[in-house]
């Protein structure tokens, strides 16, 4: 009940820090949110569901055409051996979802002149991602760059040459994130 509220929080209001959408959804419920929240799998679960259930052909054309724009931004960004991560590519994409992808490069720079190069104005940002699994967990910060593509916002995270070998641990199960390349995308546009 309350993963399915948070759910609904989460689709409908755009929010996207799952500890957020827990609370206030405890809260809606009148349950005490210190108690036992649902874990952020389960949450990612019943956004899934939601999405399924309320969305059905809607959101499988909403999603079918963010992941073509997400391959055309690759194909933007093919010198950086960009990854599609993210609701795009785990299909809880909603209206208020980024397309968010990995890039790799000797300096965030150089993703900030191809950008500007093929006439794309930018807004920098940093994001903390961990890149250890477990207790040894280590938070690192990523330079990124935000930027409008074909109707939709794209989010590239700036990662080193060699970070394309481990990606950073997803907030959501705690494992590696999935990463896509273009051709994996240009798979899932098929099906």
């Amino acid at each position: 009940m309350l993963a399915q509220e948070a759910a609904r929080i989460i689709v409908n209001q755009g929010l996207r820090d799952y500890r957020a959408a827990k609370i206030k959804a405890a809260e809606r419920l009148g349950l005490n949110s210190r108690g036992s929240l649902p874990r952020n799998s389960e949450i990612e679960r019943a956004v899934s569901d939601h999405l399924q259930l309320f969305g059905r052909e809607s959101h499988s054309d909403f999603l079918h055409s963010m992941r073509k724009i997400a391959l055309s931004a690759m194909e933007l960004l093919v010198v950086f051996t960009p990854r599609l991560v993210g609701p795009v590519l785990s299909g809880t994409a909603d209206e208020n979802s980024s397309v968010n992808l990995h890039v790799f490069a000797d300096s965030a720079e150089h993703v900030a002149m191809q950008l500007a190069n093929s006439g794309y104005s930018y807004r920098p940002y940093e994001r903390r991602l961990k890149t250890r699994p477990g207790r040894s967990a280590t938070s690192c910060t990523f330079a990124g760059f935000e930027f409008d593509h074909q109707m939709a916002r794209i989010e590239a995270t700036v990662f080193p040459v060699d970070g394309i070998r481990q990606a950073p641990i997803s907030p959501i199960d705690g494992r590696p994130m999935r990463r896509a390349d273009s051709k994996a995308v240009r798979s899932l546009l098929e099906r």
